[in-house]
């Protein structure tokens, strides 16, 4: 009798470990490793690009004919305004003769509520 016993405990031991393990993995209360390093990086460049853009945004407002330059990016379809900021160089940072498309979306999208 005591061998079953200790036998039923240990499949209800078993059962019990894989309930919780699917219950905190499916909710989202327990994340693995990798999850997480793919999360941070990701934030991590929307930081960055973020930070970036405003550069962007500063070398725009130091134009002296950025109104009129606004107002020919608005006149474009709205998913020509990124190249439009990257043949402007605005996108291109004061360290680099690159500019990069994320930048410039988020730049486009920035001066685009600067009119608004």
């Amino acid at each position: 009798m005591k061998r079953m016993s200790i036998s039923t405990f240990a499949w209800g031991l078993a059962a019990g470990g894989i309930a919780v393990s699917v219950a905190l993995f499916g909710t989202g209360w327990a994340v693995t490793g990798m999850w997480a390093k793919e999360n941070t990086r990701g934030a991590a460049e929307m930081a960055v690009t973020e930070s970036l853009a405003q550069i962007c945004v500063a070398q725009f407002q130091i134009m002296p004919n950025k109104d009129e330059k606004l107002a020919a990016m608005l006149a474009l379809d709205s998913w020509k305004h990124e190249n439009y900021v990257s043949e402007q160089g605005w996108a291109t940072m004061p360290a680099g003769d690159f500019s990069t498309s994320k930048i410039a979306k988020v730049c486009a999208q920035k001066l685009a509520r600067m009119e608004s």
